[in-house]
């Protein structure tokens, strides 16, 4: 069976923030950075220092039949997981995915 490598991007909220939750998050802010966490196998969870909302980006292997909707669910399993290994509460995940074999590369054409 032929697999398709999909790019999801979760993204959420953090609530109900204790101080010591809060400190958990800024003191890891640096290494969470939105402008430093691509797109990889193990997800990367990145947020900024307002501790509103975070975002978990993750490329996953699965069978070209598979749906959209189950590896979103896989994503969102995922993400679930790094926030709570925080000690963190979260609410309003949700999950677009994107198959990167689908994507068409639109070359410009060569002059001359």
């Amino acid at each position: 069976m032929a697999e398709h490598t999909y790019r999801v991007m979760v993204r959420g909220r953090f609530t109900d923030l204790d101080d010591a939750g809060r400190a958990r998050l800024l003191a890891e802010a640096d290494r969470h950075g939105v402008l430093t966490n691509g797109f990889s196998e193990d997800g990367a969870l990145s947020y900024d220092r307002s501790l509103d909302f975070f975002s978990f980006r993750v490329q996953l292997r699965a069978e070209a039949e598979s749906t959209d909707r189950a590896v979103c669910d896989r994503a969102l399993a995922l993400a679930a997981r790094s926030v709570e290994e925080l000690g963190v509460d979260f609410r309003d995940l949700r999950a677009s995915a994107t198959d990167m074999d689908l994507i068409k590369v639109r070359r410009p054409k060569r002059r001359g």
